[in-house]
């Protein structure tokens, strides 16, 4: 039986696991050792609760992820409060793939990005996640652009 959770700091080995294999199944190449940055961001920010993430799990194994990173940046009309969730980590195990587990996932951390004060979630969807966000609501927005430093 599925059953769901918060991510605590002893799975975090874990899940930066899964996160890296997520990583690399959407495309990612570099090589480099990921492992030191995740485990420092996801301490700092479960400990001062910028981070959620919710796990599905069957038994002892993680088989779905989420996380929901909190920012905030100045007031607009469409986002009064300025709070904003950041998607990420959304990732099922590949044998458990369409049974509703990301669905359940996503609705959690969503709820907690309303709990937070939240006026709105953004993602940068892999090919795979388009369809489940789409059918939960989020549209696209063609504006969206990124600089790399």
């Amino acid at each position: 039986m599925i059953e769901y959770r918060k991510l605590e700091t002893k799975d975090l080995d874990e899940f930066i696991r899964l996160r890296i294999g997520q990583l690399r199944e959407e495309g990612a190449t570099e090589d480099i050792d990921l492992k030191p940055a995740l485990l420092d961001y996801y301490n700092r920010h479960l400990a001062d609760g910028t981070f959620v993430s919710y796990l599905a799990v069957d038994g002892d194994k993680i088989i779905g992820t989420s996380g929901m990173s909190f920012v905030e940046k100045p007031p607009y009309f469409g986002c009064p409060s300025g709070r904003i969730g950041l998607l990420s980590s959304m990732y099922t195990d590949k044998d458990y793939r369409r049974q509703g587990i990301a669905k359940k996932l996503l609705s959690l951390v969503v709820d907690a990005a309303r709990d937070y004060g939240c006026g709105t979630v953004q993602i940068t969807a892999s090919d795979m996640g388009v369809l489940l966000y789409t059918d939960f609501g989020f549209v696209k927005n063609g504006n969206f652009m990124q600089y790399k430093l």
